[in-house]
C-alpha cells in the first residue's frame, strides 16, 4: 500500500482541529457562557456581542472572523485560510448542536477552566495549521506596517480596550473574571503549542568551559557551540558556551555546570521557536 504524505498530514491536521473545536466549545458553553464571562481577542469580541445583541454567538463567531481569514489568505496562503474557515465554522456548529454540560456554578472555576479548555482548543487548532481566533493574524499585519508596535503589543492593546469595554457593559466583577479567563487561556495556549519541548537557550561563561562542554555533550547528548569572547573586566580572551535544551533539561544543565564550576555565570532565556540543528544525539561509550 502506497502511503501519501499529503493525505497523512491533512488527516493529522484534521484530527487536531476537531479536537480543538470540541475543547474550545466545551470551554465556551460549559463554563464561560453560563458564567457570563468572555475571553480576549476576536473570540471575546464575538462573545461580548452575543451577550449585548439578539444575534447569538454562533453567528457572530464566523462573521467577525471573516475579515481576519481574508487577511490570512493574503499573508499565509489558501490552505491556511481554508483550514481556518472550516475550523471556525465547525466551532460555530458545535456550539449549536453539541450538548455541552454546565459543569459548575463556581465563578472562579468557570473562569479558570473555561480559559483552560478554550486556550487548549485554540492551541490544538494552531498545531493543526488553522486558527480559531483571528487576533494574531490582525496583529501580524499591523506590526508589519508599524515600526513602533510588535505583535505582542498589538494583542495587548486590543485586549486592554476589549476588557475596558467589558467593564462598562458587563460590570467590573464579570470583566475581572474575564481577565482571569484570558490569562488561563493564554498560558494553556502556550503550553499546548510548545509543551514540554519548549526550548531554552543557555549561555555559559566559565574558565572550566572545556570540562562543562564535555559534560553537556557526553551526559546530556546536546550539541554545544563555542563562541570566542573577551572579558570586559579581566581583559582576557575567554570561550563562551552556547547550547539549546528543552525545558525539562534545564535542571540537568545546572547540575553539570555546578559540578565543574560553582562560580560559573549562566544565562537562560526561553526561545519562541527553533528550527534545525536541535537533535539530541545518542552518545556511544
Amino acid at each position: 500500500m502506497i502511503r501519501n504524505p499529503y493525505i497523512e498530514r491533512e488527516a493529522r491536521y484534521a484530527a487536531l482541529i476537531l479536537l480543538g473545536v470540541l475543547s474550545a466549545g466545551f470551554g465556551i458553553e460549559g463554563f464561560l457562557v453560563p458564567g457570563g464571562f468572555i475571553d480576549g481577542g476576536v473570540t471575546g469580541v464575538s462573545m461580548l456581542l452575543g451577550r449585548l445583541t439578539p444575534i447569538p454567538l454562533p453567528v457572530w463567531l464566523p462573521l467577525i472572523n471573516v475579515p481576519f481569514l481574508a487577511v490570512g489568505y493574503r499573508q499565509l496562503g489558501l490552505a491556511f485560510a481554508v483550514r481556518g474557515a472550516l475550523a471556525i465554522g465547525a466551532l460555530a456548529l458545535a456550539l449549536v448542536v453539541v450538548p455541552y454540560p454546565h459543569v459548575t456554578e463556581d465563578h472562579v472555576l468557570e473562569a479558570v477552566f473555561g480559559g483552560f479548555f478554550l486556550g487548549a482548543g485554540i492551541g490544538f487548532a494552531v498545531r493543526g495549521a488553522a486558527v480559531l481566533d483571528g487576533t494574531e493574524i490582525a496583529a501580524l499585519l499591523i506590526s508589519k506596517r508599524s515600526h513602533l508596535l510588535k505583535v505582542g503589543d498589538v494583542i495587548l492593546l486590543f485586549n486592554v480596550a476589549l476588557f475596558l469595554v467589558a467593564m462598562r457593559t458587563l460590570g467590573v466583577e464579570a470583566a475581572l473574571y474575564s481577565i482571569l479567563t484570558f490569562l488561563s487561556a493564554a498560558k494553556t495556549l502556550d503550553f499546548v503549542i510548545y509543551g514540554l519541548e519548549e526550548f531554552t537557550a543557555v549561555t555559559i561563561f566559565s574558565r572550566e568551559h572545556a570540562a562543562i562542554r564535555d559534560g553537556l555533550i557526553r551526559e546530556l547528548g546536546r550539541g554545544v557551540s563555542v563562541l570566542r569572547g573577551y572579558g570586559g573586566l579581566s581583559g582576557q580572551d575567554q570561550d563562551v558556551l552556547y547550547c539549546v535544551v528543552t525545558r525539562l533539561e534545564v535542571g540537568r544543565v545546572k547540575q553539570i555546570v555546578r559540578a565543574r564550576d560553582a562560580s560559573a555565570f549562566v544565562v537562560y532565556h526561553t526561545l519562541s521557536d527553533v528550527d534545525g540543528g536541535v537533535v539530541k544525539r545518542s552518545i556511544r561509550h
